[in-house]
């Protein structure tokens, strides 16, 4: 995970795909469908909503770049974008404002074509991710549609492809799968043959299922409960991260910045997961040496945040481009852990209790409790989030296809951390406000995050606490 200026762009030809004119054309005509939006789609786009009312354009596109070889053919490129785009139903749904409701479209696949346009040569790669970063904040805005766009660089040896979506149409599972499909589409229509697969489920089925299923609780149940005793325990709202980020509370939303750097290798990353294993593995691992960080820097006696989780119980949902998140609940009382080892326990039990809040979403439990947060940040809480992506198709070839998981970074005044396991050790992302102070806590944060990754893989003796594992994930 980085950022478009950190992915290798280099210069060629760029070739964009979006919607065919005709397609949208379909769209603005075509009947409203029963199934409504997932709350996690509603609340992204109403805050997108609001910030935009007050003012200030926020880009929050994420997306995958990844190479192909070549010379690349770009009418097979063409047929592979499709034939993906095809398979994932949330591409070709969109929602429509009537009065202040969301109500979704969704069009037939045999009305979605894609529109090529050769924009150009460029020489120069600066010029080229201002081009493109300009180019996907308007093609995958939250509040239009069509909001995503497909992009390739072309030059003699080869290709890189981007592809930009709003927020409300993937994840990060979602993005780390594309690559592999893509190659295998491609290679495919090369060849004048189909990719025969089983269908791939739709993530607008799974929206009404979630929805129904969250819409049955109301504010006497357990889980609502639960989320009540935690807003009221952070002031009556939600959490960020805590510790001091030198933000002004009268001032404009800040600018914020980008950290990319490898944790550690492959070897330290086994160690720690072996270490944190009998506690639920790296997720807690993380998760507690955060809690002590914040104890020692922010003053904190309990860390509480919001860890995500995905949502993707069923193996039906698994090949499903969506956004599949939902949030738990966490406090550790990390002033009473001696060392790493009492925060591990702390964290594993938080987890294994409060895990399963995550199944109802967060905007819905908002909404039971009352609490009606204006936005004025396309974050509502901060997050230290875990991703084992060595299970991905084609994760191993990641490194030769110079393949890359994007985010865009703008404005915001919370902190987002993704720390990722891939085959060649631990990476952590992250974005947070453009301060002084918050690059100086962020940096100890990184290094001390680092320091007990490192300390633990050294530690030979491994705990023989037995606990049940706690499947991470975002």
């Amino acid at each position: 995970m980085t950022d478009i200026h950190r992915c290798d762009v280099r210069p060629g030809r760029l070739v964009e795909w979006t919607l065919h004119p005709s397609t949208v054309e379909a769209a603005a005509g075509s009947p409203e469908v029963s199934r409504p939006p997932a709350y996690v789609q509603e609340s992204h786009i109403r805050t997108s909503r609001s910030v935009r009312e007050d003012g200030l354009f926020v880009p929050t596109w994420s997306g995958a770049a990844f190479d192909i070889r070549g010379p690349v053919d770009t009418e097979a490129l063409q047929e592979a974008l499709r034939a993906w785009t095809l398979r994932h139903e949330t591409l070709r749904s969109g929602f429509r404002w009537v009065g202040d409701e969301m109500r979704r479209f969704t069009l037939d696949a045999d009305a979605v074509a894609l529109h090529r346009e050769d924009v150009g040569d460029f020489g120069d790669a600066t010029t080229l991710i201002r081009y493109l970063e300009d180019r996907f904040d308007v093609a995958a805005d939250a509040l239009s549609w069509p909001n995503f766009i497909y992009a390739a660089v072309l030059r003699e040896d080869g290709a890189s492809i981007y592809l930009a979506f709003d927020h409300s149409n993937v994840d990060a599972y979602s993005i780390y799968r594309i690559p592999a499909e893509i190659h295998e589409l491609y290679e495919a229509a090369l060849q004048g043959r189909t990719v025969v697969t089983p269908p791939v489920a739709s993530y607008v089925d799974f929206c009404a299922i979630e929805r129904t299923n969250a819409d049955q609780i109301d504010d006497t149940h357990t889980i609502v409960a639960r989320w009540r005793e935690f807003v009221a325990a952070c002031d009556g709202t939600l959490p960020p991260f805590p510790v001091d980020l030198g933000l002004d509370p009268e001032g404009p939303l800040p600018t914020q910045k980008m950290m990319h750097e490898m944790l550690v290798d492959d070897t330290a990353a086994a160690a720690f997961e072996a270490y944190c294993r009998p506690y639920g593995g790296s997720l807690v691992g993380i998760l507690a040496a955060t809690a002590l960080f914040v104890h020692e820097v922010g003053g904190q006696q309990v860390y509480r945040t919001v860890v995500p989780f995905h949502t993707r119980v069923k193996s039906q949902w698994l090949d499903s481009v969506g956004w599949y998140v939902g949030g738990a609940p966490i406090e550790v009382p990390v002033a009473q852990a001696p060392d790493f080892d009492s925060a591990l326990k702390m964290v594993r039990d938080e987890l294994r209790k409060n895990r399963l809040l995550s199944r109802i979403p967060v905007a819905r439990v908002l909404r039971l409790l009352g609490h009606d947060f204006r936005p004025t940040s396309p974050d509502l809480y901060s997050i230290v989030s875990f991703v084992d992506t060595r299970g991905m198709p084609g994760s191993d070839r990641w490194p030769d296809m110079n393949a890359h998981g994007l985010l865009r970074v703008s404005y915001g005044d919370q902190v987002c951390a993704w720390v990722t396991r891939f085959h060649d050790g631990l990476q952590l992302a992250c974005r947070y406000p453009d301060t002084a102070i918050a690059h100086k806590n962020m940096r100890r944060y990184v290094e001390e995050l680092r320091g007990v990754i490192v300390s633990v893989a050294r530690d030979a003796a491994v705990p023989a606490v037995p606990a049940a594992a706690v499947p991470a994930g975002q």
